[in-house]
């Protein structure tokens, strides 16, 4: 019987055969994370079970990124307790300032999370492994907690949504124009507890920073996991950094999915998702001119270094917009590396722009780019919701790289070609 690529990945992991739409299944994890944030509930959980030691130290990860480098006390002392409890159960992948980074590129870039396996996190983002061909998602803290004392959990079985995208992509259309114009076509709900499966001549051009990036906003539109079939583009990345095996699932030709939106996106031009729900979308060509304060460049969603490169190539050679703050974090001390390497780093500074070490800070509100009443962002963040970067009557503008840049540059949402 055929079966979709999440139902697959689900099968291999709980011993069946066959799995359908539905069903309730305990599965086998292959690894799990938390962060500053939610480890520290997780653990509480862990001593409060009485368990002594975690299933496997290897398969786990603790990554403070949300609040480092630590802002105040309490985030001081929440990431003490991962410390702790890191170096009590020989925990491997614990991440300190200055070898961490955003976790969901931290991960992949490390080989930690990889093709066919069941990862789950304790961070809503965690779909974005499904780039690799992985079932990742995001759980509470303590479905966390239980899966470190396990090694298991339970998951309904989630039915398929298929998108697949025809044509050739415009100058400056990526990932993130290609999910924000799909959150736009079914809604913030549209895929509630579904798994979304992208596809196509497009997505199979996209490198993998942009598969990320798709993947990573799944849960924007309610979906349990963003799922890309592997492909050489997958092993082009994983080979060199897996640990561990891995495993290519394919869907069958005759799965059944819930839907299939089959999308010819020729026309597309960069894509802005304005205040206060990611499904708000317009072409950036249909905007009016929109006077922003503040411009973030980085997130889990866009802080890679291909994200990077296309920010630089707007900004080199010009200055940020006197009364604009533009802010620019590497997403991993690797990719600040490799930026710092090919000249990304003086290009902003040269722009005038600030760069951060990497941090989730501004993209939920917690440091380094704190918006204040009345004021707007343009950001390639994931979440646009009432105060998530601040103060309450603040807005945040969702977008590329790209528009990002031109929108520090100008002073107001722009496209980037109205800089070059």
């Amino acid at each position: 019987m055929s079966m979709t690529l999440a139902e697959k990945i689900l099968a291999a992991h709980s011993g069946r055969e066959r799995v359908e739409p539905g069903e309730l299944l305990e599965v086998s994890v292959d690894f799990c994370l938390g962060n500053d944030i939610t480890a520290p509930i997780a653990i509480q959980a862990f001593r409060e079970a009485g368990v002594e030691k975690v299933f496997d130290p290897e398969r786990i990860a603790l990554v403070p990124d949300h609040f480092v480098p630590n802002k105040d006390i309490a985030s001081a002392m929440q990431v003490k307790m991962l410390r702790d409890f890191a170096r009590e159960q020989g925990i491997a992948h614990y991440f300190e300032v200055g070898r961490m980074g955003i976790e969901h590129a931290l991960l992949p870039e490390q080989g930690l999370v990889l093709p066919g396996d069941v990862v789950i996190g304790a961070d809503s983002h965690t779909c974005t492994y499904g780039a690799l061909g992985a079932f990742a998602t995001g759980v509470g803290s303590t479905d966390l907690a239980a899966a470190m004392i396990l090694g298991t959990t339970w998951f309904k079985v989630p039915a398929s949504i298929k998108f697949v995208y025809h044509g050739k992509r415009k100058p400056w259309v990526g990932g993130k124009d290609l999910i924000l114009h799909t959150i736009g076509q079914i809604g913030v709900d549209g895929a509630r507890y579904m798994a979304m499966e992208f596809a196509g001549p497009v997505v199979e051009e996209l490198p993998m920073s942009h598969r990320m990036t798709m993947s990573n906003m799944a849960i924007e539109a309610g979906a349990k996991v963003g799922l890309i079939a592997p492909d050489q583009v997958t092993r082009d990345y994983v080979t060199g950094r897996a640990r561990r095996a891995f495993v290519f699932h394919q869907s069958d030709p005759d799965a059944r999915y819930e839907a299939v939106y089959d999308w010819d996106v020729s026309g597309l031009d960069p894509m802005v998702a304005l205040p206060h729900l990611p499904e708000n979308v317009k072409p950036v060509t249909e905007l009016p001119q929109i006077p922003i304060d503040q411009v973030v460049i980085g997130s889990c969603t866009n802080g890679r270094l291909d994200d990077l490169r296309e920010a630089a190539a707007v900004l080199k050679g010009r200055k940020v917009s006197n009364h604009v703050r533009c802010i620019v974090i590497p997403a991993t001390q690797r990719i600040y590396r490799q930026a710092m390497d090919e000249g990304l780093l003086e290009i902003f500074l040269e722009a005038e722009a600030a760069v951060s070490t990497p941090t989730c800070g501004p993209c939920l509100g917690g440091h380094m780019g704190i918006l204040a009443q009345g004021e707007r962002a343009v950001a390639t963040t994931n979440r646009n919701f009432v105060g998530r970067m601040g103060h309450p009557e603040s807005e945040v503008y969702l977008s590329s790289p790209a528009v990002a840049a031109a929108s520090a540059v100008l002073g107001r949402i722009a496209h980037p070609d109205e800089v070059r």
